[in-house]
């Protein structure tokens, strides 16, 4: 997936020429152009390492490798040395929530899960196993590809920052104040899709299950040919001949499981997406809340002129009740209130043209990235079924082989 990603960011050109920058990046990064044709990113590898934490107590932690090189060079038939530089997950975490805030229009890329929660068969859910910690690193690599390939998050100045600054990095995320930003606001959008993906995952993993009971069964003939054997003399050799072909089938299922977890973390990097839309839906609803409290406001504004002007209290309310018992208010007093609504109203209007102008604007924009995610969607997941399927059709053929051997082997005997 993550050399895809490579080739649909130079198949994008034209779009990522249009994008806007938000920074002025130093000279390896264009204004408008996309990050991944100016600059090769990888996350090399990673290192277990030990340190105390904040609160000054012994903790083991995974740092990762981030490497670059300039893409003119290459072009230009120079093998340079990469520029590298550590990173931990929280750094990472930093980074997105960062593009989330500044780019509230935006499905920002999701990373790999930080801990193990869906465990298939031998794959332990440790956060320091080996194969877990390498699996997270391409989910790190592929999430750094994703920003870069994108025609506006690869143009943030943070990004780049992140790719080029080892040290201070985060204290300039943090001046920005992009934590200030942060709303909160409950949606049920988007809960289709966890549901959809969820289930996806769940079919394959119940696949993943059969697949290995089968195996399983296959040892366990295997066994029983190889034990049969022994005590056969004339069906000694087929019987023992036929229990290898079945053992060597069993013992491929680990190669099958492995590949079957490559396409379990793809429909896992999609299933993480389910919050980046929620993000995107949040924004859209606060801005539309924004916008009718303001509207709701000027209208409330609008009625307490009319009520004075006109000196006829349309609803019940303490101040109707208070002129009626003592008398309405003298002329002057009446005339600076209603110069005072007067400027209230006239900011009213202006905030709500400009609620509705920003309104607009973000669904504008999310509608644009949400139809260039979804683009990316279905090509990166008719690709993984694709595979799927054939390599379960390939796995068939292997077990029909395996029974077709063994019925010569029989028939031998």
């Amino acid at each position: 997936m993550a050399e895809d990603v490579k080739e649909e960011s130079v198949a994008s050109n034209d779009e990522s020429d249009r994008a806007a920058s938000d920074g002025s990046l130093s000279n390896t990064v264009n204004k408008g152009s996309c990050l991944l044709r100016r600059m090769e990113i990888c996350v090399a590898e990673a290192e277990k390492r030990s340190g105390k934490n904040a609160v000054s107590m012994q903790e083991t932690y995974t740092v990762y490798l981030v490497e670059t090189r300039p893409m003119d060079a290459i072009a230009e038939g120079r093998n340079p040395p990469p520029d590298s530089l550590w990173r931990r997950y929280s750094e990472f975490e930093l980074l997105r929530n960062y593009l989330i805030v500044t780019y509230p229009y935006i499905v920002v890329p999701p990373l790999p899960e930080k801990r193990a929660e869906f465990v298939w068969h031998k794959l332990s859910a440790d956060n320091m196993d080996p194969d877990f910690v390498e699996r997270r690193r391409i989910g790190l690599e592929n999430f750094l590809l994703r920003v870069a390939s994108h025609p506006v998050l690869s143009n943030n100045e943070m990004l780049y920052q992140f790719l080029t600054k080892e040290h201070g990095w985060k204290e300039m995320v943090y001046e920005t104040g992009f934590q200030t930003k942060v709303q909160v606001c409950n949606s049920a959008f988007c809960h289709h899709w966890d549901v959809l993906y969820y289930n996806s995952f769940s079919l394959l993993q119940r696949v993943a299950d059969r697949l290995y009971a089968v195996y399983k069964v296959h040892g366990n003939y295997g066994r029983v040919f190889s034990e049969w054997s022994a005590i056969e003399k004339e069906m000694g050799d087929g019987l023992q001949s036929a229990g290898h072909h079945m053992d060597a089938y069993a013992a491929s299922v680990d190669d099958i499981l492995e590949e079957e977890e490559h396409y379990a973390d793809q429909l896992k990097e999609y299933l993480s997406y389910a919050e980046a839309l929620r993000a995107v839906c949040r924004k859209h609803e606060l801005s539309q809340f924004e916008l009718e409290m303001a509207s709701q406001d000027l209208i409330s504004k609008k009625q307490q002129r009319e009520e004075l002007a006109t000196g006829i209290v349309h609803t019940f309310s303490l101040k109707g009740m208070t002129n009626k018992l003592f008398g309405q208010e003298a002329p002057e007093q009446r005339e600076a209130k209603l110069n005072l609504l007067e400027e209230l109203i006239a900011e009213g209007e202006e905030t709500v043209k400009e609620k509705t102008a920003e309104c607009d604007e973000h669904a504008e924009k999310a509608w644009a990235d949400i139809v260039r995610f979804k683009d990316q969607k279905d090509k990166d997941l008719k690709e993984a079924f694709i595979n799927y399927a054939l390599m379960q059709i390939s796995m068939c053929k292997k077990g029909i082989q395996v029974w077709s051997n063994a019925k010569e082997c029989f028939l031998k005997m």
